[in-house]
């Protein structure tokens, strides 16, 4: 099953990162954002990847196009060029690269990559990560026989969680889980009728093509309690930051 990440938006929110590249690009741990979405696609088996660029798309692409090489040892002969690779990077990974635009909107981007995906594929955003259960996911949209399912997460509060017991805070989280409320994670799971929805570039994916999915009834909800954060601002980008750095990322799912 083929694996969209859309790649294509200007990041604005997280300027400081991203006005000389893709936001899917900006690292964590010393590898881009991308990178850490397709490993936790690959860790359950899925491993065709579609990335739907625009702004700065050639730095996708110039990643991608030397990802081999770069994470690979190898000896060059100066002489001739010629390259013997001595540890070879052990990804089976295949990964497309597409221009589709830069002010095309996310529903615009999906439509553009339909000549080249073929029955159900999935989708998702390149600025977010999750520990999302991918095959149960998968699973779940099979079941249920509609054309669209997205994966509902709590989102993470801005602010610390108190418990009170009278005046006395009986319990104190930073940053928890919001408890009540769901919203669009992304990691997404589409039927090709959903292309029916879906009429050209100005095409927000979040506004009438889920609504009139939603209506329709063939929207599903998958429900994700666990791990899920976005990478909208710079605090959020050094949250991920220091999580990866404890050795705890809970999106960390491969070995």
């Amino acid at each position: 099953m083929q694996v969209l990440i859309l790649a294509g938006g200007r990041g604005t929110r997280l300027a400081e990162e991203t006005s000389t590249r893709p936001k899917p690009m900006v690292e964590i741990g010393g590898k881009p954002l991308l990178w850490h979405i397709m490993n936790i696609y690959a860790h359950y088996g899925f491993r065709d990847f579609w990335v739907a660029c625009g702004y700065r798309g050639e730095i996708i692409k110039e990643y991608v196009h030397n990802f081999f090489i770069h994470n690979s040892d190898y000896v060059a002969d100066l002489r001739d060029g010629s390259v013997n690779v001595l540890n070879a990077s052990k990804l089976d990974w295949r990964v497309a690269v597409i221009d589709t635009g830069l002010d095309t909107m996310t529903g615009g981007r999906i439509l553009r990559l339909k000549p080249w995906l073929t029955g159900t594929f999935m989708v998702t955003y390149g600025d977010g990560l999750g520990d999302v259960d991918i095959r149960s996911l998968v699973a779940f949209h099979r079941a249920h026989g509609k054309l669209a399912t997205v994966t509902a997460v709590r989102p993470p509060s801005r602010f610390g969680g108190l418990v009170l017991h009278g005046d006395t805070v009986s319990l104190f989280s930073e940053k928890p889980q919001v408890e009540e409320g769901w919203i669009n994670g992304g990691f997404f799971v589409f039927n090709p009728g959903v292309f029916d929805y879906l009429p050209g570039d100005d095409t927000i994916l979040e506004r009438e093509p889920l609504e009139r999915l939603a209506a329709d009834g063939q929207l599903m909800a998958f429900r994700h309690p666990g791990f899920w954060q976005p990478m909208d601002t710079l605090r959020e980008k050094e949250l991920l930051e220091s999580l990866w750095a404890s050795g705890r990322a809970p999106w960390k799912t491969w070995q």
